[in-house]
């Protein structure tokens, strides 16, 4: 199946506008950018980082979850948990800020070629279209059509429950074929504050929109969601 035409329009139109302003739940101080490149710190088993998740519409908290490496083969691996121990679905990385099987959304996905988690450049105005193929685990081999517009907008000085953090903030624009023929022209935006020196973001914020096929120009809102670190080592 083929993405749109009106849904491609639709997306394309979006990432000049929707990628430049943050989802305004998080509030970021803009700073200047360091002099030299900071370097993203590499995996190693062990390395750990707790979350905080909330329901931006009632405030909410949906869980406090715990992502740590485990494994750094011809893959990486990031096993799960809540803060019960109850043992959730872990990530895969291909390689070091590139994820084959995401964790983030409501359901598990896989990607195909896998997608990068945070900017290829830590630079001001860097921005670039990535196209792939994504399935749902469990629900057979059928790939769907996905593509984000990743943008960075600047470093900010950022406080979450970990503390206080220099990040680069970046945004995600994603349009995506649902699985439902239903849903059409299926919009994803993220904002997320990236800390090289922890490998990991420190805030993240993810709200969705669809339409239903047949039923005009209808807007329907999916769930919006943020993250805050609250621990890493």
């Amino acid at each position: 199946m083929n993405l749109s035409r009106r849904t491609f329009i639709t997306s394309a139109a979006l990432a000049p506008v929707a990628c430049g302003v943050p989802l305004s739940y998080e509030n970021g101080i803009p700073v200047a950018a360091p002099k030299s490149v900071p370097t993203i710190r590499p995996p190693q088993v062990g390395q750990e980082w707790t979350y905080i998740k909330k329901d931006v519409f009632n405030g909410k908290t949906l869980g406090i979850i715990t992502e740590r490496i485990s494994k750094i083969d011809t893959s990486i691996i990031i096993d799960r948990r809540s803060s019960d121990g109850g043992i959730l679905a872990g990530e895969v990385q291909t390689s070091w800020g590139m994820v084959a099987t995401d964790t983030q959304w409501p359901r598990l996905l896989n990607f195909s070629p896998s997608l990068p988690l945070w900017p290829l450049e830590l630079s001001t105005g860097w921005g670039k279209q990535f196209i792939t193929k994504y399935s749902l685990a469990g629900y057979g081999d059928a790939k769907m059509n996905w593509q984000t517009y990743m943008s960075t907008h600047g470093w900010e000085k950022i406080t979450v429950p970990a503390g206080t953090f220099i990040a680069l903030r970046f945004q995600n624009l994603i349009n995506y074929e649902s699985s439902d023929a239903n849903k059409v022209d299926c919009i994803r935006k993220e904002t997320v504050w990236f800390v090289p020196q922890i490998g990991r973001w420190v805030a993240r914020e993810a709200s969705g929109s669809y339409q239903i096929q047949g039923q005009g120009e209808v807007t329907v809102l999916e769930g919006s969601y943020q993250w805050q670190l609250t621990a890493y080592k």
